[in-house]
């Protein structure tokens, strides 16, 4: 009975598995029966009004519960959003209240691709920039207070670091940092 059992069962597998088309025909393609799916991410909207933007921005941040401010600068075609939460407020709090932010930029056609930041140190720099682009002085500096900005926002990875390579001859192909020198 044993036998029986374990015959009918590799019998079973064998016939299951095999994929053989019938009348012998030819395997069908199956790339014809998939569809073809392109992704695309949705394009930024171009600012023509910043500071009309910035204000909309500014105002949607602060509508969320628990934002005390918002400060926005619109840069070319970026916006940055600050905002001003209670200084007691506990750390994961105020990281739950910057994705509330953010879910609320989403929705909007400018704020989608802002960047959002509860950094004290930054949302000054954001307002002391938004004030003096309201009193319409010329701003000194202001790619570079940008850039600093982006700076502290964006993570520098160590295996991104490559190291400059030194030329002290023709034929020299030593890198700083080689422990062979």
């Amino acid at each position: 009975m044993r036998l029986f059992c374990v015959f009918s069962l590799v019998l079973i597998l064998v016939t299951g598995c095999s994929q053989a088309p019938k009348n012998g025909a030819s395997p069908q393609n199956t790339s014809q029966n998939q569809v073809k799916v392109q992704q695309i991410a949705p394009q930024k909207l171009e600012i023509k009004d910043s500071k009309a933007v910035a204000e909309r921005l500014e105002n949607l941040a602060a509508s969320i519960p628990q934002v005390e401010s918002a400060h926005c600068v619109v840069f070319g075609n970026t916006a940055v959003v600050g905002i001003n939460v209670n200084k007691e407020m506990d750390r994961s709090r105020v990281g739950t209240v910057k994705y509330s932010v953010a879910e609320a930029l989403k929705k909007d056609p400018y704020g989608v691709n802002a960047i959002v930041t509860a950094d004290m140190d930054l949302d000054q720099r954001l307002r002391d920039i938004r004030d003096n682009i309201k009193e319409g002085r010329p701003i000194t500096g202001f790619a570079e207070q940008m850039a600093d900005i982006m700076g502290r926002i964006m993570p520098q990875l160590p295996r991104d670091i490559r190291n400059p390579t030194i030329n002290s001859g023709p034929n020299d192909t030593n890198q700083v940092g080689n422990p062979n020198l």
